[in-house]
């Protein structure tokens, strides 16, 4: 049932200072990404200095993955229990995927032109790419789509569900159908990714940069979202104003 609860997560006097932390950890393993990507690991043999935006592509397009995969955990978790909790964690996670996914298509855009000679392809990948941001952004906005916000809540939770189907879709799409996109660097189907040592190193670093960013997005998106919902400040972590620290 409906709740006004905090999140766990953003209870409890030290959660602000731990978002702090966290978004300490997430500029500095930013930092260390763009200088791995830059400078530490070597250009491609076939791609030159191009293949350089793999390390903003793929941690992007793998936070994409990740923020959907969490609107989909909320979904099925609102659906079954009705706690508000749940519908503002999917509110908060869909929008980071949307943007993440912006990112992806953004870079990919550019790489592709550096790479292929054109801006836009009819290829799978992209096609997919581009469903798959429609798709969630219909889930964005679905919940205000009726005047019961309860109702709209569960509306985008459902497509929040269904959704998640072309998540797959796109990431297996360069396996499934012929493609000018290369194969998967991570998650591919080969035990052994086909990449460089330090190429790789600087990958899961910035895929690690990310990760970390992407988390501190949703906790301070989701204190916001609790505010406007009217959380207690205290029991969020945030003191009152005028309160005694």
């Amino acid at each position: 049932m409906p709740t006004n609860a905090p999140t766990p997560l953003l209870a409890g006097p030290r959660a602000a200072k731990d978002r702090r932390t966290l978004g300490w950890a997430a500029a500095g393993l930013s930092l260390a990404g763009a200088l791995a990507g830059t400078t530490i690991a070597p250009p491609d043999a076939a791609q030159g200095q191009a293949q350089r935006l793999m390390y903003l592509h793929v941690p992007a397009a793998w936070t994409a993955y990740l923020a959907f995969f969490v609107v989909l955990v909320a979904g099925v978790a609102y659906l079954i229990w009705g706690d508000e909790r749940w519908d503002r964690a999917g509110r908060a996670a869909a929008e980071i995927g949307l943007g993440a996914t912006v990112v992806t298509f953004a870079a990919g855009t550019v790489w592709g032109h550096l790479t292929w000679g054109v801006w836009w392809a009819w290829d799978p990948r992209i096609v997919s790419t581009i469903a798959m941001f429609l798709i969630y952004a219909a889930q964005a906005t679905l919940r205000f789509s009726d005047d019961d916000p309860a109702r709209g809540a569960r509306r985008a939770a459902r497509l929040g569900v269904a959704g998640f189907l072309i998540v797959p879709v796109v990431h297996f799409s360069v396996v499934w159908w012929r493609s000018l996109h290369q194969q998967a660097t991570l998650l591919a189907p080969n035990v052994k990714p086909p990449i460089n040592g330090l190429m790789l190193t600087a990958l899961l670093l910035c895929v690690a940069a990310g990760t970390v960013t992407a988390a501190w997005i949703f906790l301070q998106r989701l204190a916001v979202l609790e505010t406007r919902a009217g959380i207690p400040a205290t029991a969020s972590g945030r003191p009152l104003a005028g309160a005694r620290r």
